[in-house]
């Protein structure tokens, strides 16, 4: 099964704290593997999201404070697909059918993002080319990429289960 890893760009600590935990959030509950905040290491973040994987189950991890150039290099160096989302790349229905059954960093920004990155990255895709929130940016991708299928995945190990109900709220907990 090919590995799905996002990789959160220009978190600043003091500012997106609650985005970039978002952002770990939807690639956990839409089928990523994992998440890497580069350049700075946020423990609290990192906690948060542990904290999530912890109670609602599955092997999704979370890194911080690795340098972006190292990741994208190794991630290169494994035969990976760089991903990059941005309002000014191709399509996103044009470029999926392309990115299944391979290995993807998805590359997501928290400020401006430095011009290298459209330059190495493999794909530029746009969700829509209006300004949009990262956090549903990716969202979009990762169920376009996995075809809803996500959103029916079953998480290992985890402690609180929602149950489906019309109305209400029904949730098991396990001790």
């Amino acid at each position: 099964m090919p590995r799905v890893v996002v990789l959160r760009m220009g978190h600043r600590i003091d500012r997106d704290k609650r985005v970039t935990t978002h952002v770990g959030l939807v690639a956990r509950a839409f089928g990523a593997d994992g998440i890497i905040i580069a350049n700075t290491r946020d423990t609290a973040v990192e906690e948060s999201i542990r904290k999530v994987v912890r109670n609602w189950g599955g092997d999704f991890f979370v890194e911080s404070g690795k340098p972006w150039r190292e990741i994208v290099a190794e991630w290169r160096r494994g035969g990976g697909c760089i991903v990059h989302l941005t309002m000014y790349g191709l399509p996103v229905n044009d470029v999926v059918p392309r990115l299944r059954d391979r290995d993807l960093l998805i590359i997501v920004g928290a400020e401006k993002m430095p011009g290298e990155v459209f330059e190495i990255a493999d794909f530029n895709i746009a969700i829509g080319n209006q300004p949009h929130s990262e956090i549903a940016a990716l969202a979009v991708f990762l169920d376009r990429l996995f075809g809803g299928s996500e959103l029916k995945r079953e998480f290992k190990n985890g402690k609180i289960r929602v149950i489906p109900s019309e109305k209400g709220k029904k949730i098991e907990i396990k001790a």
